[in-house]
């Protein structure tokens, strides 16, 4: 199975570029992926499409200011985006520009204004900003522009004074004051993610409580979503691929929800690509909690998973494999296509789709 064989023409301008004006005010493709029906509705009347006794399940996670500008001591700017942490590990890192191996980097406090900049003016945006007294030094290159450093302050808590939200780097901007609540679920709680669960930002209270008076349980799992989710594959071999690990948990009472919703005959609908990884990585392991790496493409039998709400992905992206394994690649394409030609929008501030 080619990567190449997932992939569809997306035209730039059906990329969105920011959230819209009023959460939840998205539009809804529903897809039926055993004949392949296609309906146009929004994503606010995703009630409509949902039963008294189903599960919606829904990701706590909450992202991370991860990104820090930062300098090296002749003052050429650099990036880094802080990865999640477990344990002892070594702090692990995402870079941007040329770096080796016992490099320091003064933080700088983030301040941009979510404009696209060219790079000249970036450089001089970044050479304007506010110096902190903190160092973060290079401690060995791992390559794929990944890095592990050290600090002797906790970069994760410095993350929350001096970071800035990472966008996904197709937005090609910045992000703005705006983004840091917008690119975040109404309902994030557990502090860890470096990119957003995205099917969720278009969920609001108003409408999980239409949801919950209509019977329908709503409950929840956390798995932290890493950088890993924007890498390219880089195989041309979809089974060659290594699915990179994201920490995860799921409680006791959710688990309890989803043996009552099967036992009586209804749907566990996953919220996100997240959470069905994370309930089928479950399924396949038995494991509650821990590093989930299952890589999800067609061919896949799916244990839990009875409906799916997500949003458009990429072209020869992990999780539009995962979304084909799910409503059959000839189906999902000809939604992709239907919803270009009708101008939804795309990717993470964009609209969704439900695959029931």
């Amino acid at each position: 199975m080619l990567v190449s064989d997932f992939s569809y023409e997306l035209p730039e301008e059906r990329i969105a570029k920011f959230p819209p004006e009023e959460r939840g005010s998205t539009r809804l493709c529903v897809l039926n992926r055993k004949t392949g029906e296609i309906k146009d509705s929004f994503y606010k009347n995703l009630d409509e499409f949902l039963n008294e006794g189903d599960t919606i399940i829904l990701n706590d996670t909450k992202v991370m200011q991860s990104r820090l500008f930062c300098e090296l001591s002749d003052g050429r700017p650099r990036e880094l985006v802080v990865l999640e942490k477990h344990g002892d590990e070594p702090q692990k890192v995402m870079y941007r520009g040329k770096l080796h191996e016992s490099d320091e980097l003064r933080i700088l406090k983030a301040d941009f204004s979510g404009e696209k900049n060219s790079s000249a003016k970036r450089v001089e945006e970044l050479s304007k900003l506010e110096k902190t007294d903190y160092i973060v030094k290079i401690s060995s290159i791992l390559g794929n522009g990944i890095a592990e450093v050290e600090s002797k302050a906790d970069l994760n808590e410095l993350t929350e004074s001096y970071g800035s939200v990472p966008l996904p780097p197709y937005l090609h901007r910045d992000a703005s004051e705006a983004d840091k609540k917008r690119y975040q679920t109404v309902w994030a709680k557990e502090m860890g993610s470096a990119a957003a669960p995205t099917a969720s930002l278009n969920m609001t209270d108003e409408l999980l409580a239409r949801l919950k008076e209509k019977g329908v349980k709503v409950c929840y799992l956390t798995l932290h979503v890493g950088l890993g989710t924007f890498l390219p594959i880089r195989t041309d071999e979809v089974e060659n691929h290594k699915m990179h690990s994201e920490w995860f948990h799921i409680p006791d009472e959710t688990l309890s929800a989803i043996r009552e919703t099967k036992t009586n005959g209804k749907r566990v609908v996953a919220l996100g690509t997240t959470v069905a990884r994370t309930l089928e990585f479950y399924a396949k392991t038995g494991k509650t909690f821990g590093e989930d790496d299952i890589f999800i493409y067609p061919g896949f039998e799916f244990k839990i998973v009875d409906a799916l709400l997500t949003n458009f992905h990429a072209p020869k992206s992990t999780v539009l494999m995962l979304a084909s394994a799910f409503a059959g690649w000839e189906h999902l394409k000809q939604a992709y296509e239907h919803c270009i030609e009708e101008k939804y929008n795309f990717l993470s501030y964009g609209d969704s789709m439900f695959i029931c």
